[in-house]
């Protein structure tokens, strides 16, 4: 006889109390196998919607669900609940639970193929109808149905509509300019601003950066190089597909310093007490918790959209979504780069994209990345004066030659050349355009004798 085993839930995984306890009463697992299922489910779904929770693990059509996405594909906690809301609210639109859904279609010894798929597809084409009766986005329509085509799709059975769905985005957000990145770092505390600075100019998605650890950044940190490099092991990725390698400019990294040594000491009123930071300590940390914890995503949305509030900053669009979001950061890094003159293959492999050219950037090396980077100049705030890097700029750009040709060719020719701080590096590029200027006054001379 099975024992059942009755337990009460009142925080997620990430320590966020929950607005209701969640009392559930499930079969005792019986291997590590089933503990694992129970815990994925309980991590994806208890901190945003509680009630699908117990709506997954009592139906074993919804488990199958899980535990496929658990052994056979990424393991994540956003497609968990990406699917899983889509079938809840499939469900209950038909009013049958999930199990209902596939037993009556199921094929038994008397009728070999399944029984009432043309009654299922009729009744998710007039799902889809309603939800487009709501107004809702292409994109949301299409999730909730992938959704239901995916818990058919791993019971055996093949659901299809009779056409491809619209992806088509309606409320896209946008990058926000520098001046309102700037108003948000003023507006932010000491840990804000790392995650502010982190998301703008490393280009990390939220998921990443809440995983990375002190390790990450302990190498250059220590011996002050800068750019920072910052090696993202494919396990903390999106998709988990590869590894790549994104790098952090001045103003992240003393920002990132700053937080770190404020951590270590303790707040002045000692309602933090002094943290021993360790390779494993959470890059930024869960400052609601006593024990070390990292943040949790939900809490970078959250900290993110509050500062956006503050800085008037939010608009919505049609009274939807806003324009502005967590993910508009990251897009930052994108156009910034690409407007200071970036290759876009870099640019995506900074930002753990997997690109056709992925192993051909990947083997240019670290060193090759980071005077690419840094050649680039990204930055969220502007310098308040002009510095001998841009004199020299604008004085080659007057004898009709490009300076970021320059400096790239010389990151080209010194693929391994590390930079001890940010004064090695400015040095750096001043001896670089200060001989290519050279040499081009040296050539008008020889040229204006010849002719004379």
């Amino acid at each position: 006889m099975t024992q059942l085993e009755t337990f009460e839930i009142t925080h997620s995984p990430r320590g966020r109390r929950l607005h209701k306890p969640l009392v559930l009463t499930l079969p005792k697992p019986e291997t590590p196998r089933e503990q694992s299922l129970i815990n994925y489910v309980i991590g994806a779904l208890s901190w945003k919607m509680p009630a699908l929770v117990e709506f997954t693990l009592i139906n074993q059509s919804c488990r199958k669900l899980a535990q496929h996405l658990l052994r056979h594909n990424t393991g994540s906690a956003a497609t968990l609940y990406q699917y899983m809301y889509g079938v809840h609210r499939f469900c209950s639109w038909i009013q049958k639970t999930p199990d209902q859904l596939i037993s009556e279609c199921k094929t038994s010894d008397d009728l070999p193929e399944p029984r009432n798929l043309s009654l299922r597809v009729k009744a998710l084409d007039d799902f889809v109808g309603d939800l487009q009766a709501e107004d809702l986005a292409p994109g949301t329509i299409s999730n909730h149905v992938k959704g239901v085509k995916a818990l058919f799709r791993v019971n055996g059975l093949k659901l299809e509509l009779p056409y491809r769905l619209s992806k088509r985005v309606i409320y896209s957000d946008r990058s926000p300019r520098p001046e309102e990145l700037q108003r948000l770092i003023d507006l932010a505390d000491l840990r804000d601003k790392v995650i502010v600075a982190l998301l703008a100019l490393g280009g990390f998605r939220e998921g990443t950066l809440v995983r990375l650890c002190y390790r990450h950044v302990a190498d250059d940190l220590e011996r002050g190089v800068v750019p920072l490099h910052v090696h993202v092991e494919a396990e903390i990725t999106k998709g988990k597909y590869a590894d790549y390698d994104a790098f952090l400019g001045d103003e992240a990294v003393e920002y990132l310093r700053l937080y770190l040594a404020q951590r270590r000491a303790g707040s002045p009123e000692l309602r933090t007490p002094p943290e021993q930071v360790t390779m494993e300590s959470p890059l930024i940390r869960n400052t609601h918790s006593a024990i070390v914890k990292p943040i949790s995503p939900s809490r970078v949305h959250s900290i993110i959209h509050n500062l956006y509030r503050e800085a008037g900053l939010l608009k919505s669009q049609n009274g939807r979504r806003y324009e502005l979001r967590v993910h508009s950061i990251r897009k930052y890094f994108r156009t910034q780069l690409a407007a200071l003159g970036v290759n876009q293959d870099y640019i995506e492999y900074m930002m753990g994209h997997k690109i056709s050219t992925y192993h051909d950037v990947k083997m240019k090396g670290v060193e090759f990345l980071r005077n690419i980077y840094a050649a680039s100049g990204l930055a969220i705030r502007p310098k308040t004066s002009m510095s001998k890097i841009e004199a020299l700029k604008e004085i080659i750009r007057a004898w009709g030659m490009d300076p970021e040709e320059i400096l790239t060719k010389k990151a080209l020719a010194e693929p391994h050349r590390v930079y001890v701080g940010s004064r090695d590096w400015e040095e750096d590029q001043v001896r670089a355009l200060s001989t290519a200027l050279k040499d081009m006054m040296r050539k008008e001379l020889v040229t204006t004798k010849a002719d004379s």
